[in-house]
């Protein structure tokens, strides 16, 4: 695991020591995410298939994927696989039809610490760590997840997470890391 996200690892581990065991999936989630970058692209390809049609096509993933990484078989099988992960974690299940997988089960998280972690999670995704909030909130790649609306001022007590007031709404967060000079607060 990268050294960068040891701290993420630590705060997940204390998070399911802390959360009931239906919202472990969350925890796992966002680690496995941050930790391997290729489940969040696929993550991101299904979240963004649902969104617009409520399935998502396991060819139409692949295309998105092999798009992003090439047309190699590495990534067809690799694909594959994490689409089987989503199903075997039941955020995904088989449709009516055979490679057409539908929305399974979605996780409200309301533990205000889960969903400011959830954020650290997937700004470590992006490669230049900072987005708006709005966009982390509602990534596609937290499908399985709903985060309830996360004021920015609930964000600023944490150590690892800048905020920055974009025009009059907008509040864009960026992930404290040596390679943009920040060092954290604490």
């Amino acid at each position: 695991m990268p050294p960068a996200l040891a701290c993420l690892r630590d705060v997940g581990l204390e998070l399911l020591q802390q959360l009931p065991p239906e919202a472990h999936l969350a925890v796992h989630w966002g680690m496995t995410m941050a930790v391997y970058p290729f489940f969040g692209s696929v993550a991101g390809s299904v979240g963004r298939l649902l969104r617009l049609q409520g399935t998502a096509a396991a060819a139409q993933v692949q295309r998105r994927v092999r798009e992003k990484y090439g047309e190699r078989d590495t990534v067809s099988r690799a694909t594959r696989r994490v689409l089987r992960t989503f199903v075997d974690w039941g955020v995904l299940t088989e449709g009516a039809t055979a490679g057409v997988y539908v929305p399974g089960q979605v996780l409200t998280t309301t533990h205000t610490r889960l969903a400011v972690w959830l954020v650290e999670a997937v700004l470590h995704t992006i490669p230049s760590n900072t987005a708006p909030l709005r966009a982390v909130i509602e990534a596609p790649c937290l499908f399985p997840l709903t985060l309830e609306q996360l004021p920015a001022t609930a964000l600023t007590a944490f150590r690892h997470i800048e905020i920055i007031r974009h025009g009059l709404n907008d509040d864009l967060v960026m992930l404290h890391t040596p390679e943009n000079g920040f060092e954290g607060k604490g």
